[in-house]
C-alpha cells in the first residue's frame, strides 16, 4: 500500500522564530504557526476557528526564517508530519506531532530594518536609489550592474511621463 506524508500550510508565526544550533554547527529554529478557518455554520452564523501548529525547519533556511521572520508574519509551510517521543524528568513517556519544513515560502514583506540577501528591500533597490536621485543615469546594460543588485531606469523626460490611462492594465 502506497503512503503519503506532506503538509501544506498557509498561517502567521505566533512567536518570533527561536533559533538555536546542534553540537556539528547545524541550525534548527522552531516557529508557531497560527493557520485561521472561517466558515458558516448550519445556522448560519459565521464561525471562526485557530489551529496551532509546531514547525521545525533546519540549516541555512532556519537561520533564513530567524532573520526575516517575527510574530505575524504570513508565511507558508510545506513540509511533513514529525513524530517527537521522549521521556520527561518524570519519567512519562511524552510524544508530540509537528511539521517538519521542507520549505519556507515568506509571504510578508520584511521586518523593518531587513534587506533581502539580493539587495531588495521591498520598496526598491537601495544601493541604487541615491544615484537616481542625483540625476546620474544609472544603465540596464546587463555588464554594468553589479551582480545581486537591481538596475534603475532613468527618469523619461516630463513630456513621456506615462499617467494611468495610458497603462494596458
Amino acid at each position: 500500500m502506497a503512503s503519503l506524508n506532506r503538509v501544506l500550510l498557509i498561517g502567521n508565526l505566533t512567536r518570533d522564530p527561536e533559533v538555536r544550533y546542534i553540537p556539528s554547527g547545524t541550525a534548527v529554529a522552531e516557529l508557531g504557526l497560527a493557520v485561521n478557518e472561517s466558515f458558516r455554520n448550519k445556522e448560519g452564523q459565521e464561525v471562526e476557528s485557530t489551529v496551532f501548529v509546531d514547525v521545525v525547519v533546519w540549516a541555512r533556511q532556519a537561520e533564513t526564517c530567524a532573520e526575516y521572520l517575527s510574530k505575524g508574519s504570513p508565511v507558508f509551510i510545506e513540509g511533513r508530519l514529525q513524530l517527537d517521543q521522549w521521556e520527561s524528568k518524570e519519567g512519562e513517556k511524552r510524544s508530540k506531532i509537528r511539521v517538519r519544513a521542507d520549505r519556507v515560502q515568506f509571504l510578508g514583506s520584511p521586518r523593518r530594518g531587513a534587506e533581502f540577501a539580493d539587495g531588495g528591500g521591498g520598496e526598491g533597490d537601495q544601493a541604487a536609489a541615491p544615484a537616481a536621485q542625483q540625476g546620474e543615469p544609472v544603465s540596464n546594460a546587463p555588464d554594468a550592474q553589479p551582480q545581486g543588485q537591481a538596475a534603475v531606469a532613468p527618469n523619461p523626460p516630463s513630456d513621456t511621463v506615462k499617467t494611468d490611462d495610458d497603462l494596458p492594465f
